[in-house]
């Protein structure tokens, strides 16, 4: 938002220098970013008249002029430009002009001949070209004939003015206007607002109802549609005046009616549009959903596909323009037209800002929009308009507004009481002085006790809800250097890591022990990710909640699985290169109870890793093996074993990401406390991947469940342990996992551990068999066991596997 001082100066009288003026606004909160002087760099250029123009003896394209510029002698300039003519007027950069594109002037000699200053052009001066003849965007520029001769060129362009540009916070929608500006200056001055009367002779005989019809089909996006229809419309260039107060707010002229719908918005902060009569279908108006698939065809000249969920201004055929942000083509004032629809209307912030950022189209209107306007304002924008056009002869107006505003807006009424506000601000204000503040801006206020009031919030302030938003008005008009600062205080608490948080660093810790490294993502992700790694159809991980404005298109949903963001990081690192990949990432994932959301999701904490490539880094003395399944089942038992998680079991398992036949299930009863396999090759071939990769999966809340908390020492074994080896052959679909479980179940008090060391199928066992073969310890802590009782105790384990698995000893 930028807004010059002259404009200002229209509505209100004041004697603070425009440095002084952006100083009181920034302490009041009304931010302003920079100060700019227009005609900075134009203060020695004048104008001057082309008296006598003659070529240069010495050159074919130079030529020398003798220039008026108001003093007692005419001084001589060399130029090369080739429009410039006897009797022209133009601006003359006079010795010692620092012009405003960094050209210094100083005497000089062209083809020997002296050139006592320069003929500027347009863009030397940093004028905008888009509207010049062709003959002066390049060469001098030339100014009106009855400019007077000899006067600062800054004060003929207009550019004798200063400039304002406001960063404004998106909650003060209301001084994104001239009108709130001056309010706020009339506050902060002292000085009265000198606000002009806004009336209309509406002197033509038909009424705008009977040749326009308007209507809201979607009123949560739009609260409030009108509508004004002028006839006799003369399309022209605007006054000087107003092209002049436009460009100050940083808005290029392009005709009358654009220009004054353009002011209308700066000036009220009503954003506004005008249409062709003549191309309205239908002669109607309606706010409306667009259809999906349907052609958007934008002033710019773009045409864009609707996804059907922007709100548009449609005729009876077809979108008549993007509401709130760009009119369409079709309908676009142009020199033909001679009666015009105005519109203004009050739409939905959230919806403008998302259809502006789909569309990547951000207007002065749709920023307006965006931030809130003040829905009571259409019917006076209109009637302003309306008026600006008829002062300059370009109009008649038709009687009447036609408005439709099904739901008006409510009365927002706030109750404080000044000890409330004394003892937020830390002020010891009285409630007559805030009283007095507040009605200064606008609000009404009313007694409803002692020190207890009552107030009511003007319709252009939406920022204004609680009272604690009063104490901060109260606050930057009363001024912030006049409350006394004080030194924080509180109780100090002794913070630590939750249980959780320290488990999570742990693993954290282990897994880059291990080589690994951490990834951070956003909780977002696409709705192809999902089919990308096949989760089924009625899987929950499909439930996934739609974010309502996304940083991008590229992430509309809440992650449900890790494994999206471990993919996209997989995938981010293949297009840099690097195939060697080791990476982890803890973090929630989020399933709603049911969509639409009506409660918060449960956030569930999970681990996901992957691994691919070579096992070790490129070397002389490495070889180029790569990683197989083995090494990232080997990753999960160490990560298990750091966080002392024991006798669980490893068996076959099903993951929607993992080759059905590569993937390990690591179990404790009937938990699932990790997965890992081969990544299934449909979803390696969905992202374009050839090299095998290796995935797992765990649940913390499982994996803290099984975690032990608490141990204890032993002393080492004094006594020697025994060994035996099983070699058994059984069925081809009995597990080893059963097998264990059997084994241990049989093996007696002895019993101290059991691992698999071989599994064979082949020439000497049965089709349909394999091998299985063990190796089991037995120890006692209280003395040497003998061959009777170790033989013994694996006795029982071979009875228990025969009748069990029907299992037969391995010759």
């Amino acid at each position: 938002m930028q807004v010059s001082i002259k404009w200002l100066k229209d509505y209100i009288d004041f004697l603070e220098t425009p440095e002084e003026l952006a100083d009181k606004l920034t302490m009041a909160g009304v931010p302003v970013e920079n100060v700019v002087h227009a005609g900075a760099g134009l203060e020695k250029v004048v104008t001057g008249r082309l008296d006598e123009v003659v070529p240069h003896p010495d050159s074919d394209h130079l030529k020398i002029c003798i220039v008026n510029v108001g003093g007692k002698e005419p001084i001589q300039i060399v130029t090369g430009a080739p429009n410039v003519k006897q009797g022209q007027i133009v601006p003359v950069a006079m010795i010692g002009a620092h012009l405003p594109n960094g050209q210094k002037i100083s005497k000089g000699k062209m083809r020997g001949v002296v050139s006592m200053g320069m003929l500027c052009s347009a863009d030397e001066m940093k004028l905008d070209i888009e509207n010049l003849p062709e003959e002066q965007k390049t060469g001098i520029y030339i100014l009106p004939e009855d400019t007077p001769v000899g006067v600062p060129v800054k004060n003929v362009l207009g550019l004798d003015d200063v400039v304002l540009e406001f960063e404004l916070t998106a909650n003060r929608g209301d001084c994104f206007s001239v009108f709130g500006l001056v309010r706020e200056i009339a506050v902060l001055t002292g000085n009265k607002p000198k606000w002009p009367i806004i009336q209309v002779k509406e002197d033509d005989a038909d009424e705008s109802g009977a040749l326009i019809k308007i209507g809201i089909d979607a009123p949560e996006l739009c609260s409030r549609f009108s509508a004004k229809v002028l006839k006799n419309v003369k399309i022209g260039p605007s006054p000087e005046w107003m092209r002049s107060r436009l460009e100050g707010a940083g808005i290029r002229a392009i005709n009358n009616v654009v220009d004054v719908t353009n002011f209308v918005m700066v000036e009220l902060g009503q954003p506004m549009h005008a249409y062709d009569y003549d191309e309205i279908a239908g002669k109607s108006l309606t706010a409306r959903r667009a259809k999906a698939g349907e052609n958007l065809h934008t002033l710019d000249d773009s045409s864009r596909v609707a996804k059907g969920d922007e709100l548009v201004i449609a005729d009876a055929e077809k979108p008549a323009g993007l509401a709130g942000i760009m009119g369409g083509l079709e309908s676009e004032i142009k020199e033909t037209t001679t009666t015009v629809v105005l519109e203004a209307a009050s739409f939905s912030g959230p919806s403008i800002r998302r259809t502006a950022r789909a569309c990547g189209l951000h207007s002065e209107a749709s920023g307006r929009f965006e931030r809130g306007v003040d829905v009571t304002e259409t019917q006076r924008a209109l009637t302003r308009a309306a008026q600006l056009l008829q002062d300059m002869g370009a109009c008649t107006a038709c009687r009447g507004i036609v408005d439709v505003y099904p739901t008006p807006k409510k009365q927002v009424e706030v109750s404080f009481s000044a000890k409330k506000i004394n003892e937020r601000l830390g002020t010891e204000l009285a409630g007559g002085k805030m009283v007095a503040i507040l009605e200064s801006l606008g609000f009404r206020c009313d007694s409803t006790g002692e020190d207890s009031y009552i107030v009511r919030v003007p319709s252009w302030r939406n920022d204004v809800a609680v009272w604690e938003d009063l104490s901060e008005e109260i606050a930057r008009i009363y001024g912030f250097h006049n409350i006394p600062s004080t030194t924080p205080f509180g109780s100090v608490m002794l913070c630590a890591q939750s249980e959780r948080q320290s488990f999570i660093e742990k693993i954290k810790a282990i897994l880059v022990t291990l080589g690994l490294d951490e990834t951070v993502s956003f909780a977002f992700m696409h709705p192809s990710m999902l089919d990308k790694l096949n989760v089924p159809e009625d899987s929950q991980l499909r439930n996934a909640i739609p974010i309502m404005n996304p940083l991008t298109d590229d992430y509309p949903l809440v992650r449900t699985t890790l494994l999206s963001n471990i993919f996209e990081n997989t995938m981010r690192n293949f297009s840099r290169k690097n195939d060697d990949i080791r990476i982890f990432e803890i973090a929630p994932v989020f399933l709603p109870k049911a969509l639409p959301v009506t409660e918060l999701p449960r956030e569930i904490p999970k681990l996901a890793g992957l691994l691919t490539g070579r096992r070790a880094p490129i070397g002389w003395s490495d070889t180029n093996d790569m990683i197989d399944f083995y090494d990232a089942k080997g990753i999960v038992e160490e990560l298990l074993s750091g966080l002392r998680v024991t006798r669980f079991t490893v068996e076959a398992g099903e993951h929607h990401a993992m080759h059905p036949g590569k993937t390990a299930a690591f179990m404790k009863g009937k938990d699932t406390i990790a997965v890992v396999g081969e990544v299934h090759p449909e979803i390696a071939s969905a992202f374009g991947v050839k090299q095998k990769m290796y995935i797992f999966e765990m649940d913390i809340a499982t994996l803290m469940k099984y975690a032990a908390k608490n141990f204890s020492y032993a002393q080492l074994p004094k006594y020697p342990s025994v060994v035996r080896d099983l070699a058994i052959i059984v069925n081809d679909d009995v597990r080893a996992a059963d097998v264990e479980r059997t084994i241990k179940k049989n093996a007696g008090p002895y019993f101290r551990s059991i691992t698999l060391f071989d599994v064979y199928t082949g020439k000497q066992v049965e089709e349909g068999k394999k091998s299985l073969a063990f190796s089991i310890m037995f120890q006692s802590g209280e003395k040497t066991l003998t061959d009777d009782e170790a033989d013994e105790a694996f006795q029982k384990i071979v009875e228990s596997v025969a009748k069990e698995f029907a299992a037969e000893l391995r010759s």
